[in-house]
């Protein structure tokens, strides 16, 4: 067989199909801290050209369709692009999105923002670097991108949110009615820390402690989960964990910490 040129190979999309497993209202979780995360909104807002690619939708395209949607109530012009990297899976552009073949090199267009969920789930640890370094070097120069993994539900996520100098924050979030602790998402992690859940690691730290603020805040109970969640945050607050603020209440408990809080070590 010839071997390829250097332009053929540049040319083709660069990762492995993923399993395609989704469904529809599986990453609201994520859209919904998207959309109200002021730094993601502000860098979205002021872009010069509001251009989001969803990489990796899977089988389906239902969570690029709302991801668009969402994503209106900030930016009504913003341009969304779905990417899939098998051929099979591109479907014909509809409701004001474009479906097309694409993996980490994000088919050459320049986004200001990327949600890759449960893309790197399949991959080694080893490999997360490289892929999150060929999709930063093609975003927009004050482009985001946003890492993570859920489940079939999306009732647990936890995602890793970089700018183009590296990650910068790492955030968990979970429906209150249905996990029973903090610690319950270890199995949702995104693949840069699911392997690190073990004792001695930042990540391992950070779910000990929030469980034990979970469990000190259980007299709360009574008012309900996100009521407790809300005193198990001001209790890790007070131990010097360094806790962004939500800003606003919000229908998910989360928590969000600066990325070097639960770097491996």
């Amino acid at each position: 067989m010839a071997r390829r040129t250097k332009a053929q190979q540049l040319s083709l999309p660069l990762g492995t199909p993923t399993r395609g497993t989704t469904g529809t209202n599986r990453l609201r979780r994520s859209d919904r801290r998207l959309v109200h995360d002021p730094r993601i909104a502000g860098v979205l807002r002021r872009a010069a050209d509001p251009l989001v690619v969803d990489l990796g939708y899977g089988a389906q395209p239902w969570t690029t369709l709302e991801l668009a949607a969402r994503l209106r109530t900030v930016r009504p012009d913003v341009r969304v692009v779905g990417l899939e990297i098998d051929p099979a899976r591109v479907v014909p552009d509809r409701d004001g999105v474009r479906f097309a073949r694409g993996g980490f090199e994000l088919a050459g267009l320049r986004p200001i923002l990327v949600r890759a969920f449960n893309v790197l789930r399949q991959y080694p640890e080893s490999a997360v670097a490289d892929a999150w370094a060929t999709i930063l070097a093609g975003l927009a120069q004050d482009g985001l991108l946003i890492e993570g993994t859920c489940d079939e539900l999306g009732r647990r996520c936890s995602w890793v949110a970089l700018d183009r100098s590296g990650p910068r924050t790492f955030t968990l979030a979970w429906d209150p009615f249905t996990v029973e602790r903090p610690s319950d998402l270890a199995e949702r992690l995104p693949k840069s820390l699911i392997h690190r859940n073990i004792p001695g690691e930042r990540i391992h730290t950070l779910l000990s402690a929030a469980d034990r603020a979970w469990a000190h805040s259980a007299p709360l109970a009574v008012y309900g989960p996100r009521v407790r969640w809300r005193a198990a945050l001001e209790l890790l607050r007070e131990q010097g964990w360094p806790i962004h603020d939500a800003r606003r209440r919000v229908r998910d408990n989360v928590l969000t910490v600066p990325w070097t809080t639960v770097a491996p070590e």
